[in-house]
């Protein structure tokens, strides 16, 4: 009788081996990260996307003409690019001069993919994921248009209410400021991220009740460096000395890089977009039994409704 062949060794299936698996497959394809940016001119909004991701993405504008300073008011600039950083591949896509419209367009985008008879493997995912609304450092409360807008728009994107050129402000002028904005945001029922009625894990809540003190964030941008102490820091240097973008008793522009989209939230904003926003988007629009959608085939370009 032949001898007994040794099992084969197919070697440890553990689930550290599935998550090893996932995380390769997710650099091999990289991924998508879409910030809207929300603000009227010279709010710095241009600097501060190129401060996040500390690369020249959004580049300064010629200075238009008056004919053109009125169209600008009524259109969407898009700008995608692609971050590699240790190997993983994102692309980044900053748009300004929003309409609630181009939001819903992106949804529609991504569904007509979704429900094409010949879908992709990888849908290109141009939906918004995250929206960074800029509020001048006035000092006072918002104004009624920030917060019309800001209600329509936190149903339907993740949104983080942001301070811009906060070092125009003294510490107790922004302190001031700030619970201002926070009272408006609870008074007109504006739910900014992270929002708390998505937080189901209890260590997450306690990590995000530090942020729900700190909102709105109070930042700087700036893409110049400056030698301070033999350190090369981003800053902006006035008469009486060098601002610190990245130093927290500067102001508040490292938790929102650090915290809020780079390490511990970006996925979780992603999640939110598509398990909460989008599927609410998807499930209107299913419902609604639209002619564009038979047989999964697009037989006239819808024209997305509004949320």
């Amino acid at each position: 009788q032949p001898p007994e062949k040794a099992p084969v060794d197919f070697g440890y299936m553990g689930i550290d081996s599935i998550l090893e698996q996932m995380r390769q497959k997710a650099m091999r394809q990289g991924f998508e990260f879409n910030i809207m940016v929300i603000g009227q001119s010279g709010l710095g909004k241009s600097t501060l996307i190129n401060t996040l991701f500390k690369s020249k993405i959004s580049q300064k504008l010629v200075q238009p003409t008056s004919e053109e300073h009125i169209l600008k008011t009524i259109e969407v600039k898009s700008i995608t690019h692609d971050i590699e950083e240790k190997g993983v591949r994102m692309k980044l896509t900053n748009c300004w001069q929003p309409i609630m419209k181009f939001n819903n367009n992106q949804y529609e985008k991504y569904l007509q993919e979704e429900v094409n008879i010949n879908c992709k493997e990888h849908i290109l995912d141009t939906r918004v994921h995250c929206c960074l609304y800029f509020i001048p450092a006035t000092g006072h409360s918002l104004r009624p248009l920030d917060i019309e807008f800001m209600k329509r728009l936190s149903k339907v994107v993740n949104i983080i209410p942001v301070i811009t050129k906060a070092d125009t402000l003294t510490l107790e002028e922004r302190v001031h400021f700030k619970q201002r904005i926070t009272a408006d945001l609870l008074s007109n029922g504006i739910d900014e991220y992270p929002q708390k009625e998505f937080d189901e894990d209890s260590e997450d809540r306690l990590v995000n009740e530090k942020f729900w003190e700190m909102i709105p964030f109070a930042v700087v941008g700036s893409d110049h460096e400056y030698q301070v102490n033999g350190r090369r820091i981003l800053g902006r240097k006035t008469k009486w000395g060098t601002i610190e973008v990245e130093n927290t008793t500067h102001c508040e522009f490292a938790y929102l890089w650090d915290l809020l989209l780079i390490r511990m939230h970006m996925q979780n904003i992603r999640d939110i977009t598509s398990s909460i926003h989008f599927k609410a988007y998807r499930v209107k629009r299913l419902n609604e039994g639209s002619s564009t959608m038979a047989n999964g085939m697009e037989e006239k370009k819808p024209e997305a409704p509004e949320m």
